[in-house]
C-alpha cells in the first residue's frame, strides 16, 4: 500500500497524511489544511479550498483511498463516495471519479483492487495533463501573446494543468506574454494564474475581466485559451462565468478561441449545453470579497445573481484540446465527441 507514495504536487501532497493547500488564501500565504477524511475533503470542495474540475475529483479519491487504508468497509465507504459526489454539481471530474470507485466497490474488489483504482485517478490526471499540453503547443505555432481566464494549472489538476499546461508547454518552443483575466467575483485569475505564472517566470500581464475586448480590437491576443468544467455530447461546455463572453468576442475579432480538458470532464449523457446544471455561489461573493482571509464589503444587501460558470455554445469553439487529440469546430458540430470513450 505504501508503494503509492509520496504525493508532492502543487497543491495535493501526502506523505504520512492527506494535505492539500489551501487556495482560499493565495497569493499572500501557503498554509496546508490537514485531510483526516472524506467529510473533510467535502468541507473543503465546497468552500473552495481546493478547486479546479480535475483536481476536485482527484482530491476526492485520495481522501477515499486515506480512508480504505485505514478502515475498509465497503458501505461506508459507498456512502462516504455519494457524499462527495455531490459537493459539487457542475464539475462532472469529481462525479466520473467518484463513479469509478462505487463500481469498483460494487464489483466486490479488495482492500489493495480499491486503493489501486483510487491511485490510478491521481496517476491518470498527471498523464492527461501531459497529453493535453503536447497537443495543443503545436495549436499556438508562431503565437506567443495570450489570454487566459480562471486558473487551469497545477492548482487545479494533479500535473502541468490543461489550458495553462498547453501554455507552459508553447512557452518552451516560443516565449510567450499571457494576459491573466483577474476572473471575478473570486479572482482565481489573479490569485492563482498569476501566482502559477510568476512561479515559472512566464511573463504575464494581469487585466480586469472588461479589458479583454479593448485589448482585441488592438491586436494584442493571438489566441484564446480556457478550461472546461463538463462537456456535453454536442461541444457545449461550462467553464467559469466570463468565459462566453470571451467567445463571442474571439469570433468578432476572428482570434482562436482554445478549449481545453481532459477526458474525464466529458459528460456524454448530457446532450447539450442547457442540460448542464450550473452552480450558484453565494452573495457575499458579489457584495464584495469573501474568500479565505479576504474581507470586503462594498455593496448593500440587494438580491445578487451569482452563477459560478456560464456555459459556451460548440460553435463558438475553434478548437478543443483533450488527451485524445485536438477536435475543430467541425468535429464537435458532426457529433466526433460521442464517439470518444
Amino acid at each position: 500500500m505504501r508503494s503509492f507514495l509520496p504525493i508532492e504536487g502543487m497543491a495535493i501532497r501526502w506523505q504520512s497524511q492527506l494535505e492539500i493547500l489551501d487556495q482560499r488564501e493565495l497569493p499572500l500565504r501557503e498554509d496546508w489544511i490537514r485531510i483526516d477524511s472524506p467529510a473533510d475533503m467535502v468541507v473543503a470542495i465546497k468552500e473552495l479550498a481546493i478547486r479546479g474540475a480535475p483536481l476536485i475529483g482527484v482530491g476526492a479519491a485520495l481522501a477515499l483511498a486515506q480512508e480504505a487504508q485505514q478502515n475498509f468497509d465497503t458501505l461506508r465507504l459507498s456512502s462516504m463516495a455519494q457524499d462527495l459526489r455531490q459537493a459539487r454539481p457542475t464539475a462532472v471530474n469529481l462525479m466520473n471519479a467518484m463513479d469509478r470507485l462505487l463500481t469498483t466497490l460494487a464489483s466486490g474488489a479488495d482492500q489493495q483492487t480499491f486503493l489501486n483504482a483510487a491511485f490510478s485517478i491521481y496517476r491518470e490526471d498527471i498523464e492527461l495533463c501531459e497529453q493535453i499540453a503536447a497537443h495543443g503547443a503545436n495549436l499556438l505555432a508562431g503565437k506567443s501573446r495570450l489570454l487566459t481566464h480562471c486558473n487551469t494549472g497545477s492548482l487545479a489538476t494533479a500535473g502541468v494543468g490543461t489550458a495553462l499546461g498547453i501554455i507552459r508547454a508553447a512557452h518552451k518552443k516560443l516565449p510567450c506574454h499571457i494576459y491573466v483575466d483577474e476572473t471575478r467575483p473570486l479572482l482565481q485569475g489573479a490569485r492563482l494564474t498569476a501566482y502559477e505564472l510568476h512561479k515559472d517566470g512566464i511573463p504575464a500581464t494581469l487585466i480586469c475581466d472588461n479589458m479583454a475586448a479593448s485589448l482585441m480590437r488592438a491586436g494584442e491576443i493571438q489566441a484564446i485559451l480556457v478550461g472546461a468544467d463538463r462537456i456535453a455530447r454536442n461541444g457545449d461546455f461550462a467553464n467559469k462565468t466570463g468565459t462566453y463572453s470571451l467567445a463571442v468576442l474571439a469570433q468578432y475579432h476572428n482570434i482562436p478561441f482554445i478549449v481545453a480538458a481532459p477526458r474525464t470532464t466529458l459528460d456524454l449523457a448530457c446532450p447539450d449545453g442547457a442540460a448542464i446544471p450550473i452552480e450558484e455561489r453565494r452573495a457575499a461573493e458579489i457584495h464584495g470579497v469573501d474568500s479565505g482571509s479576504y474581507r470586503l464589503r462594498w455593496s448593500p444587501a440587494i438580491p445578487v445573481y451569482n452563477p459560478a460558470f456560464d456555459v459556451t455554445p460548440a460553435d463558438l469553439v475553434s478548437a478543443l484540446v483533450l488527451d485524445t487529440g485536438v477536435y475543430t469546430r467541425e468535429d464537435l458540430l458532426s457529433g466526433r465527441l460521442s464517439q470518444i470513450r
